[in-house]
C-alpha cells in the first residue's frame, strides 16, 4: 500500500478512479437485459458491478481503506447525476427525423421504475463498502493474499448487493426465487474464477503506473516544469 503523493494524484488512483464512474453508470443500463450462463438466470449488470469490486479492491490494496471509501463515495455522483440527466433526456421531445422504433426502443431501455433506481443507489452503496471494509479487515489474517482476500469480500459483498438488488426491484411484481438463486451463483462463480486474477493484474498494473509519478494536481510553474 502506498500513501498518496503530496505533489499530485497518483497514476492509479486517478486512473482507477475514471474508470470506475464509467462503471457505476454502465451497471444500470445493462441491467436490463437478463441473461442466461449456461442453466443461470442473471441480469447482465453483475459483469460491471464485479468490475467495480475489483477497482475498490485494487484502490484499497495501493493507497488504504480510506481512499477506497471515497472512491465509492464519490462513486454515487455519477450514479445519482445519470438517472437526473435521463430522466431529463427523456422528458425532452423527440426529434421527427427519429425513426418511431428507435425511439420506442431508448424509452424502453432508458426508462426504469422508482424501485429499480432505488435498488441500484441501495445495494451498490452497501455492497461496495462492505467490499472494501472486509478486504481491509482481512489484511491483518490474510496478509498479503491479494486475490484471496478479494474473494473472501467480493463473495460476501455481492451477495448482499444481489438480496438488496433483487428484492428491492421485483418483490412483489415477478417471481424473484429462480433470479435471485441464479444471480447470486453467478456472482460467487465470477467471483472466485475471476476476480483474484484480475485483482493481482490491477494492483501490479497500478504499481507500475505509480512508478512514473504522479498526475499533477495543480498547473506548475514554469520553473518546475523545465526543472
Amino acid at each position: 500500500m502506498t500513501d498518496t503523493a503530496s505533489s499530485g494524484i497518483p497514476r492509479s488512483l486517478f486512473t482507477f478512479s475514471v474508470f470506475y464512474g464509467g462503471m457505476v453508470c454502465l451497471a444500470g443500463i445493462l441491467a436490463n437485459k437478463q441473461v442466461h450462463l449456461g442453466p443461470l438466470e442473471v441480469e447482465a449488470g453483475i459483469f460491471a458491478f464485479i468490475i467495480l469490486v475489483m477497482l475498490s479492491s485494487a484502490v484499497a490494496e495501493l493507497h488504504g481503506r480510506t481512499a477506497a471509501n471515497k472512491l465509492v463515495a464519490y462513486g454515487f455522483g455519477p450514479l445519482v447525476f445519470s438517472i437526473f440527466l435521463t430522466l431529463f433526456v427523456l422528458a425532452l421531445p423527440a426529434s421527427p427525423e427519429m425513426q418511431p422504433e428507435r425511439l420506442e426502443a431508448f424509452e424502453l431501455i432508458m426508462t426504469a421504475t422508482w424501485r429499480i433506481w432505488i435498488a441500484g443507489i441501495l445495494a451498490y452503496g452497501v455492497g461496495q463498502f462492505l467490499n472494501v471494509y472486509i478486504f481491509s479487515r482481512l489484511t491483518a489474517t490474510t496478509g498479503k493474499w491479494v486475490g484471496l482476500r478479494g474473494v473472501i469480500a467480493g463473495v460476501i459483498s455481492q451477495i448482499v448487493d444481489t438480496l438488496i438488488f433483487i428484492t428491492v426491484s421485483f418483490y412483489g411484481v415477478r417471481p424473484i426465487t429462480d433470479l435471485l438463486i441464479g444471480q447470486a451463483i453467478a456472482k460467487i462463480v465470477l467471483v472466485i474464477v475471476v476476480l483474484p486474477f484480475v485483482i493481482v493484474g490491477l494492483v501490479r498494473f497500478g504499481r507500475w503506473l505509480d512508478a512514473h509519478g504522479a498526475v499533477p494536481s495543480a498547473p506548475q510553474q514554469a520553473g518546475q516544469a523545465e526543472a
